[in-house]
């Protein structure tokens, strides 16, 4: 059986070090299929504004190019899973929509959800350190990232390093994911009422 880690966290929280020390930690291959890598395929024009506005540059919701790329992403992820192919994503989870769908994908199947935290500050540090990531993202979607979800693990990327982050998931794999059947859960409960 597959197995699918989404690691969720704000812009500069860790997300790509944890997918990178999980892909060594972990014994068998992971297919990297996270938000940047389908975000590289946009024309390069769309990685600036105005057009970035297009696909993730607002905090509380994507735009129309944004909407279609990460739900492709997402249905990208199934299919791959479908086919026996083990997977780690980062994701930037700031879209109700997204966690909707993503519910909906992978409430049945073995899929993770982690959800990663950081202080503003040392967000806001790393952001201005890193010299690649479009200032100000982190501050816009601090207050929304975790709004929509339920983890199967938390961790603090700015208490643990990205081998002791990936040591903690590696541990909770040994049990049977939760999150995504919550969140399914309890949007057809909504459905119902």
């Amino acid at each position: 059986m597959s197995t699918i880690i989404f690691i969720n966290g704000a812009s500069s929280s860790g997300k790509t070090s944890l997918l990178k020390a999980l892909q060594n930690q972990l014994q068998e291959p992971y297919l990297d299929m996270g938000i940047d890598r389908f975000i590289w395929m946009l024309p390069k024009r769309y990685l600036d504004r105005p057009l970035w506005d297009d696909v993730l540059g607002k905090a509380h919701q994507s735009g129309p190019v944004g909407l279609v790329l990460f739900s492709g992403m997402h249905h990208a992820i199934a299919a791959a899973a479908s086919r026996g192919n083990n997977v780690v994503a980062d994701h930037v989870f700031v879209e109700k929509a997204w966690v909707d769908e993503c519910a909906n994908l992978f409430a049945d199947i073995n899929a993770y959800l982690i959800g990663i935290h950081c202080p503003l500050g040392v967000l806001e540090q790393r952001e201005r350190d890193r010299k690649d990531r479009t200032l100000g993202q982190a501050r816009d979607q601090f207050n929304v990232i975790h709004k929509y979800t339920k983890y199967d693990l938390e961790v603090d990327t700015s208490l643990l390093s990205p081998i002791e982050c990936a040591e903690k998931v590696i541990e909770r794999l040994k049990s049977a994911p939760l999150a995504f059947k919550y969140l399914k859960s309890r949007r057809d409960d909504k459905i119902v009422e």
